[in-house]
């Protein structure tokens, strides 16, 4: 099977937090996987398909509003109608209130923020590929 990816970089807006402190809620990074899911049926099936579930999620670092993150997608397993995803979040960017409002840094090594597992299924009567 070859090789099928998507990936994306979103800054999390102010709109984004939910909490206090301006921490983002982690139904946000699940929103952006499901964009990912979309793109990755798309390319496998021509068709945007029905995300069916995920198997696994693991929210691991905290997301706040000015952070950068980057979300990344790739079908591990084809079925006939079925399409196995791995899903993973990661921080690029992340503000620096202490130096100034808009100070900002390039992380030396992102930090995941979440990882998932998930299904996506598109029917036969809806592929084009």
């Amino acid at each position: 099977m070859e090789k099928i990816t998507s990936k994306l970089r979103v800054r999390m807006s102010a709109r984004d937090a939910h909490y206090g402190g301006n921490l983002v809620d982690g139904a946000r990074t699940l929103n952006l996987f499901g964009d990912i899911a979309t793109e990755l049926a798309i390319k496998a099936k021509g068709d945007e398909g029905l995300f069916l579930r995920y198997d696994e999620i693991e929210f691991l670092a905290p997301v706040y509003a000015g952070d950068f993150l980057e979300v990344y997608g790739e079908i591990v397993k084809m079925g006939n109608s079925s399409m196995t995803m791995e899903l993973y979040a990661q921080k690029v960017i992340t503000p620096r209130v202490d130096v100034s409002a808009s100070a900002a840094d390039f992380l030396d090594e992102p930090i995941v923020t979440c990882r998932a597992k998930g299904i996506t299924v598109v029917p036969k009567a809806n592929q084009r590929k």
